[in-house]
């Protein structure tokens, strides 16, 4: 089986999908999708390499979601199906544990990983972030695996974006993705002069604020991901989001930057596969 389109950033291994995850896997093959399951804790993470196992044209991304480095309080609308998927109990980061399931071939990059500040319970909070931050990077070294990263700015501000590109300054040899990427072109430039890459989901389809980044962004540099079960995309939108939908914003990458569909599925296809390492 060969992909037409890869969902670089996806969680079917969360709750959301206990119920009908053989469904959704079989629609993203029938679509053509291949996808990295990405963890946010232990046990996401142990999730996602089990579901690679188990299935063809799945790999995993092993790490502690920021937010999941404290206990953290989220808004009701971002929770999740069941209320359940993005509340925070809070982890310490286990370097051998995760180091253990980076070794594993199927895991294919270290995160999601990075700093949240939308919701920081206090400066401490974040000084846990840059801990387990650092430790990720770590652990990318070690394994020669990249990042995935999670940066979510407070509002009206572009400063997690900031204090992440300031990290990996330290740490060229480390190469990474800037997952669900919202931040401002100025930004978007920082993070190209650094090598790093950028995907892009479902808002992109009804929100008009990100064409220009868009247009901007050489083709090469980007990548498109789902974040199932959040973001769905038009024309889905209201329901779970799923892999199967990642067509939806590979169109609309296309449609924005004027482009033949076909070549920009090629290009975001080959774009994931040689920034991932993976070999069909």
């Amino acid at each position: 089986m060969q992909p037409k389109y890869f969902d670089i950033h996806t969680h079917i291994n969360f709750v959301a999908f206990n119920e009908d995850r053989g469904e959704v896997i079989k629609r993203a093959y029938e679509a053509g999708v291949f996808m990295i399951n990405v963890g946010t804790q232990k046990d996401t993470s142990k999730s996602a390499v089990d579901l690679a196992h188990k299935y063809e044209g799945l790999y995993a991304c092993i790490g502690l979601h920021p937010i999941h480095c404290d206990k953290s309080f989220h808004d009701e609308a971002e929770l999740g199906e069941g209320g359940k998927e993005f509340t925070s109990r809070g982890e310490e980061f286990d370097y051998d544990y995760y180091l253990d399931l980076a070794k594993d071939d199927k895991v294919v990059a270290i995160g999601e990983t990075g700093l949240d500040y939308y919701h920081p319970e206090d400066s401490n909070a974040i000084e846990k972030q840059k801990k387990s931050f650092l430790e990720h990077i770590k652990l990318a070294k070690e394994v020669g695996k990249p990042l995935m990263i999670h940066a979510r700015p407070s509002k009206g501000s572009q400063d997690a974006y900031l204090d992440v590109i300031e990290i990996l300054k330290e740490h060229k040899e480390v190469k990474a993705n800037f997952h669900f990427f919202v931040g401002d072109i100025e930004t978007a430039k920082k993070i190209l002069e650094l090598g790093h890459t950028m995907s892009f989901d479902g808002p992109i389809t009804f929100a008009k604020e990100y064409e220009e980044l868009i247009k901007f962004l050489p083709l090469e540099s980007i990548m498109v991901e789902t974040d199932a079960p959040y973001a769905t995309p038009v024309p889905h939108r209201g329901k779970r989001n799923e892999p199967a939908y990642v067509v939806h914003i590979a169109n609309k990458i296309a449609d924005i930057k004027g482009l033949d569909k076909e070549d920009v599925r090629t290009q975001l296809l080959s774009n994931s596969l040689s920034f991932f390492d993976i070999k069909l």
